[in-house]
């Protein structure tokens, strides 16, 4: 009788999900950096942090990401036998309307708060497009006056400032929604009496405008009408507007002038039959002074409109003005590395009163990248020192090196791998460790101990021809037991770490 064959038990992939991605050390430290930098900004402003949970109901969160063709409107969505549908978090800003209506009786009003953390998005991945991704935000809710918005705008232009982005390198564009809804009662599209009638296209219209960076005027043009087919082949229904109605779009998109003041001039002749449109022809007017007292970097820019559903007064964008390579090695603007606006009813919608809010989104992968692309990350962060092991039976007098290290506010770790010292010194490499330190039964029985610059060592030996350069070489050292801390500090600072 044959021997039945026993199936093996199949292995899980080591993958990550497509649209995903995963952070080590440097990247971590080089993002927790960066948002201390620019939280310090958010604070001085009197800006409160706040953590909220990354879970919250579909129906707290809402109908307002842009990407409406993915399952459950481009959240992540599951059914829960107590609570209904569940979902991660698609922003920031939509869980503080949430804790604001909740806990409105026990917060200031206005609310200042800031907050950072990941957030997902069930949208199609690309080239630098993730599903998860981190965000920065500084909002204030309870506060109808437009000053706030133009507050929010120049504080943002100081957090990219302190996070490395000279001046000269962004600029902060600002639009209104209203002027847009101005536009859309113009073309068309908007009914004042019946504001639901034709969400569904006044929504393409946004999308199509928003990616007018992308697609430049005759992709808008396509996604404003019957719709645009990319390279792959993949095709997105468009609006379905008419000439004349496309051509009013068109026209607001390309009413900046060359100053704010012509801008806003272009949009009053563009909305003058919308009262909504010229109220927000003079809020973009009112931003502008506030802005160019405070000598911020703004301009009046219609293009700007912002995916999300929520907007409803000003909205705005940093966009960084350096060129970078892109995958294909061609020149390119860097691009917007964060955005936000007014959005009044957020609120309203759990309180059914009246609840202003302004806030800014700072996405902070994004701006990690420019950060990099413009070589301003700093040093790369060195990593701990590293106790060598070289006899097995006296473990216990490396962990209290490195015990000492520590408590001398350097960072320390006994390796744990085993072999020989060249690996050992491998490992050291590796972790990019400043300083090796050595005691085998000799240096031990002497009250000595060795340590190596691993840094300096590198620096030298491609200078090292022979056996006296390699002696003379000042890259290791004998030392007293009892100078550890103090010798190892001084060997840190010499090598700059």
């Amino acid at each position: 009788m044959a021997k039945e064959k026993i199936k093996k038990p199949r292995r899980p992939r080591a993958q990550t999900p497509r649209g995903f991605r995963d952070y080590f050390g440097p990247e971590v430290t080089a993002r927790a950096e960066m948002l201390s930098r620019v939280t310090q900004v958010y604070h001085s402003y009197g800006f409160d942090p706040l953590e909220s949970s990354a879970v919250e109901t579909v129906e707290a969160l809402g109908k307002f990401l842009p990407d409406v063709d993915r399952p459950n409107e481009g959240v992540f969505a599951w059914q829960d036998d107590d609570e209904g549908w569940l979902a991660l978090r698609y922003d920031l800003t939509a869980p503080l309307a949430r804790v604001f209506a909740q806990h409105r009786r026990d917060l200031p009003n206005p609310y200042r708060r800031y907050a950072v953390g990941p957030v997902w998005r069930n949208e199609k991945p690309g080239p630098g497009r993730f599903r998860q991704f981190y965000q920065c935000d500084a909002d204030t809710v309870g506060s109808a006056s437009v000053a706030a918005d133009a507050e929010i705008c120049g504080m943002l232009g100081e957090a990219l400032e302190a996070a490395g982005i000279a001046r000269q390198d962004y600029l902060i564009r600002v639009n209104n929604r209203k002027v847009l809804n101005g536009v859309m009662e113009v073309a068309g599209v908007l009914d004042p009496a019946d504001p639901e009638k034709d969400a569904s296209r006044r929504g393409i219209v946004m999308r199509a405008i928003d990616k007018l960076d992308r697609f430049g005027p005759e992709g808008v043009r396509l996604l404003l009408g019957a719709g645009r087919k990319d390279e792959s082949g993949d095709f997105t229904e468009g609006a379905g507007l008419g000439e004349e109605q496309a051509a009013v779009i068109l026209g607001f998109m390309d009413a900046r002038a060359e100053d704010g003041a012509a801008t806003c001039s272009r949009l009053r002749d563009l909305v003058s039959g919308s009262a909504v449109g010229l109220e927000g022809v003079r809020e973009l007017e009112t931003i502008a002074e506030h802005l160019s007292a405070r000598g911020a970097g703004a301009v009046i820019d219609p293009s700007v409109v912002r995916g999300l559903g929520y907007y409803t007064g000003p909205v705005f964008e940093a966009e960084l003005t350096f060129e970078i390579l892109d995958e294909k090695g061609r020149k390119r603007q860097f691009g917007s590395v964060a955005g936000g606006g007014r959005y009044d009813d957020l609120v309203t919608r759990f309180t059914g009163e009246k609840v202003p809010a302004t806030g800014v989104s700072v996405g902070v992968d994004r701006l990690l990248a420019a950060l990099s692309a413009k070589g301003r990350m700093g040093t790369v962060a060195s990593g701990p020192v590293v106790v060598t092991v070289m006899d097995k039976d006296r473990m216990a007098d490396y962990q209290a090196m490195a015990a000492e290290l520590r408590a001398g506010g350097i960072r320390a770790e006994v390796f744990m791998g085993g072999g020989n010292m060249g690996k050992q010194l491998k490992y050291a490499d590796a972790r990019a460790c400043p300083v090796a330190v050595i005691e085998g039964a000799d240096e031990k029985a002497r009250g000595m101990v060795q340590i190596k610059d691993l840094a300096l060592g590198a620096r030298l030996a491609a200078d090292i021809e022979t056996r006296e350069d390699w002696k003379a070489q000042p890259a290791q050292m004998e030392i007293a037991r009892g100078d550890l801390v103090t010798q190892v500090r001084a060997m840190i600072a010499r090598a700059g770490g």
